[in-house]
């Protein structure tokens, strides 16, 4: 009879995961807490208005083509998307605006418009980032267990791109003199819930992947995706139980043997985790298993900021936005600060508004507009009290609107509205900390110090999602699920 798996959480890494277990013969049960697949890429509905809850940019549809491919079916068939032109609209508090084509030369042009001694660096950004990625890519695809993984081939040709001591920050501002154009290639260090002032120079791969492999947008938004890979894992075999929580991962000895759940208990050969990293952890495996995850090693651990989020179903149509638009305040830095260390609300946030019925009209009635308004804050922390700030930063938040050009009686035109703090995050969505990039993404915590796909403390236990190896990020999710889905074929002898 076949191995059998069991994956706790329907969210993107767990059902890519999921699919290629299937595929490869193992019986697979995924097991899902709410009553719909997604996880942090589900959907939020109302009104004729349609929302992500979480990721809106699709990047690099690569990584994800080729596990569709593996399984026997085509990504762009199954999900159809768009590829974005403009890709996204910079409002800069300093003053300016910068339209993100994802042609080089046009980008050129759009730079020599807003800085013109900076434009030709461009290409030599792109250049230089075309290797580093080339180098790169084969340590995002290969697992690290432990510190002689870094003696590895792969890792050593990478080393003279990794700069440890350099900032993001300080490596764009090796390319660019504007100020506004250095946080123009580095604020994507937000996907990872980081500062480009503290986030590695490593990571200026993540813009040149924007403007290389482009952004996207999934027809019905990024849940079409998850959605998309749900009903693949089914057609292969996969078993989606909804409404089913896990309340504790059993084990026999230090080996994972299945997972309690309110319905009973399931059995299985092994278990793979796609549930937020500190909160399964603390919440599913018993602490005396745990040594070096334990709960008070968790709590010192480093992790992202978190978001205020607004979903705001609108009556008109504001073509005058491009379908991403993020505004940088003038003190973008200081901006940070409050977020990162001060851990305090900010009077003038930077944000981000995307706009997706400008491209998608399944997203909003006829003349309406579904604006997704994201705030980049805290995570949970004693400085913030959000039962007191909840009301009060939906003001900041929505006065904030008309730096991009929404009309100042925003508030009058809402039809639908929902609002998502950190501690709902915590409390709703069992993400620890409410920190919704995950573990951040400092030289500490990353490689063999992330947690491992193959979790270094217990047996047939494997991890999938931003808390693992490689990281936070979709197209780096669904590279943690190819790993972690070869080492558990590996392991099971089915591989």
């Amino acid at each position: 009879m076949s191995k059998s798996v069991l994956v706790v959480g329907a969210g993107p890494g767990g059902l890519a995961a999921a699919m290629l277990l299937a595929k490869a013969g193992l019986r697979v049960t995924v097991i899902e807490k709410k009553a719909h697949v997604g996880g942090r890429t589900s959907a939020i509905e109302g009104n004729g208005f349609r929302f992500d809850l979480g990721p809106t940019f699709f990047l690099y549809p690569q990584v994800l083509q080729e596990i569709f491919a593996e399984v026997g079916r085509d990504l762009f068939q199954e999900a159809p998307m768009t590829r974005l032109d403009p890709q996204y609209r910079l409002v800069f508090g300093a003053g300016g605006e910068l339209l993100c084509a994802p042609d080089t030369e046009r980008m050129v042009s759009e730079i020599a418009r807003l800085a013109p001694a900076d434009a030709p660096r461009f290409r030599d950004f792109m250049s230089y980032n075309r290797v580093k990625l080339e180098k790169f890519v084969p340590c995002l695809q290969s697992p690290f267990p432990g510190w002689k993984s870094l003696l590895s081939a792969r890792l050593l040709a990478v080393l003279p791109f990794l700069k440890p001591w350099k900032s993001l920050h300080a490596e764009l501002a090796g390319y660019f003199r504007d100020p506004r154009l250095q946080l123009a290639f580095t604020f994507q260090s937000k996907y990872l819930g980081m500062s480009p002032f503290q986030c590695p120079s490593l990571f200026s791969i993540l813009s040149f992947l924007e403007y290389e492999h482009g952004i996207w947008h999934p027809t019905g938004g990024c849940n079409a995706i998850t959605r998309a890979m749900a009903r693949v894992a089914e057609q292969l075999g996969a078993a989606i139980r909804l409404e089913t929580a896990a309340e504790e991962i059993l084990f026999d000895g230090r080996r994972a043997t299945g997972v309690r759940t309110a319905r009973g208990d399931l059995q299985a050969d092994a278990v793979l985790v796609n549930a937020d990293f500190g909160h399964a952890m603390t919440r599913l495996v018993d602490p005396r298993l745990r040594r070096r995850w334990s709960d008070a090693n968790i709590a010192r651990k480093r992790f992202s900021c978190s978001t205020f989020m607004l979903y705001l179903g609108v009556e008109g149509r504001f073509d005058q936005l491009a379908h991403h638009n993020i505004y940088m305040t003038a003190d973008y830095r200081r901006n940070l600060d409050q977020i990162e260390r001060q851990h305090v609300l900010s009077e003038d946030p930077s944000f981000y508004v995307e706009h997706p019925a400008l491209t998608d009209p399944t997203m909003a009635p006829p003349g309406h507009s579904a604006l997704y308004v994201l705030v980049p804050v805290t995570h949970q922390h004693p400085n913030v009290d959000w039962r007191q700030e909840r009301a009060r930063y939906r003001r900041v938040a929505l006065s904030q609107l008309t730096k991009i050009g929404l009309p100042a009686d925003i508030e009058q035109r809402i039809r639908f509205e929902r609002i998502v703090t950190p501690a709902d995050w915590e409390s709703e969505l069992d993400v620890y900390r409410g920190a919704t990039f995950n573990l951040a993404h400092n030289f500490s915590q990353m490689l063999h110090l992330r947690p491992q796909n193959r979790f270094e403390e217990l047996d047939r236990l494997y991890l999938v999602g931003g808390g693992t190896h490689p990281g936070s990020g979709l197209p780096v999710i669904f590279e943690s699920a190819r790993i972690s889905a070869r080492l558990l074929l590996a392991d099971l002898g089915a591989y």
